[in-house]
């Protein structure tokens, strides 16, 4: 089947229950922008027992970081393909999704990465197509720094080469970017049940992002946000896409911080905000002037992000998963009802924090979704 015409392979809404993820703190610094003592570590030891602490606890997927530079606080970076082998190579069940950035990667060498991948870990590696904000780093490796909208441009590129490799044989593309001239990968990926080839994640939440989600990726994540704008970002995305027989799943970015009380959820991060480390979130509003705010329509990432919110670096705090296990549980299931597939969580203890969100709140929202007509999944 050529590239062009691979649907989404995503069931339909009502048959499958909220599924979860774990941001890996594979940059120094840990996830927040905040002085507070965080018990987390980029190495591969403490990311490959915690990754086996989401595995048990009922966490689907974990996604690996991509930065080539230090920004805000991360100084140190593990590359974001390798680990994610290590990783797999030391789990059993979970998927691992590599984040990449077009530009400074090749698609055919990434699609052989991921084929190589898929093949020796039974079909658990996934991708994440990070279009790039960070100009540093492309300045740093002379790679062309493109416009906002340009730069989704090259990674919808970077997509149709990937979906391209992964399915024909003899590939040729001919694009702005990249020409790919008969070219057969082998071994490609696996083809398992409802899965076609390895899934692709996207994000970016401007109307170039959206776009490009509707027309060639699996999952769109989003950053944390309200409710009203994440359903909007749903609807404009889901129509675009079954206009032409697609069907794009969600994922939503979320800071958790769970605690026994309400009042404990709430002086966390209270605490984590008053450590704030201005320099570092002044360095990181500056840079972050290039996704959003560099768009016409003045709309995607950070936009109207106070500093507040980037404290966490993806407005983790604004989907307001702070508080009690049940009421997390239940603003979870309000995410699934306006469409939201999957929760991209990060921690500020990420081994502790982890094991009590899968223990606490997963069989909570277990039990809502299936009590909620408007959730309730078929177990298949």
């Amino acid at each position: 089947m050529p590239y062009a015409e691979l649907p989404s392979m995503a069931k339909p809404f009502r048959k499958q229950p909220t599924k979860f993820a774990l941001w890996v703190p594979n940059v120094s610094g840990g996830l927040v922008v905040s002085k507070v003592p965080q018990r987390t570590d980029w190495g591969l030891d403490y990311n490959t027992k915690l990754v086996r602490i989401a595995e048990d606890g009922g966490f689907e997927y974990a996604l690996t970081q991509i930065r080539f530079s230090g920004n805000y606080g991360a100084e140190y970076q593990h590359d974001s393909l390798i680990l994610s082998a290590a990783l797999l190579a030391n789990t059993s069940r979970i998927n691992i999704i590599s984040a990449i950035i077009p530009g400074i990667f090749h698609p055919v060498v990434v699609a052989k990465h991921g084929a190589t991948a898929d093949q020796i870990f039974n079909g658990r590696w996934a991708i994440h197509v990070a279009t790039g904000w960070f100009r540093r780093e492309f300045d740093a490796l002379g790679v062309e720094w493109l416009e906002h909208d340009e730069r989704y441009v090259r990674s919808r590129e970077f997509v149709e080469i990937l979906r391209g490799v992964w399915s024909e044989d003899n590939f040729d593309y001919d694009g702005k970017y990249w020409k790919i001239s008969d070219y057969s990968l082998k071994p490609k990926p696996l083809t398992i049940p409802d899965r076609l080839m390895p899934e692709i994640f996207q994000g970016g939440n401007s109307i170039a992002a959206q776009k490009m989600a509707a027309d060639v990726s699996d999952w769109y994540f989003m950053n944390g946000n309200t409710l009203d704008e994440h359903e909007g970002q749903i609807d404009f995305v889901s129509k675009r896409a079954a206009a032409i027989g697609r069907r794009v799943r969600f994922g939503v970015n979320a800071f958790v911080i769970a605690r026994e009380t309400e009042a404990e959820a709430n002086a966390e991060l209270e605490r984590i905000i008053a450590g704030a480390d201005i320099a570092a979130v002044d360095k990181f509003r500056d840079a972050v002037r290039e996704a959003g705010q560099a768009t016409k329509e003045k709309i995607g990432m950070w936009v109207d992000s106070t500093d507040r919110d980037l404290v966490q670096y993806n407005d983790g705090f604004r989907t307001n998963l702070i508080g009690t296990p049940e009421q997390i549980a239940e603003r979870i299931v309000n995410l699934r009802k306006i469409g939201v597939d999957l929760v991209l969580c990060c921690f500020l203890h990420c081994h502790e924090e982890a094991r009590f969100f899968g223990e606490r709140v997963i069989p909570l929202v277990r039990e809502m979704e299936q009590a909620d007509p408007m959730c309730r999944f078929t177990v298949i």
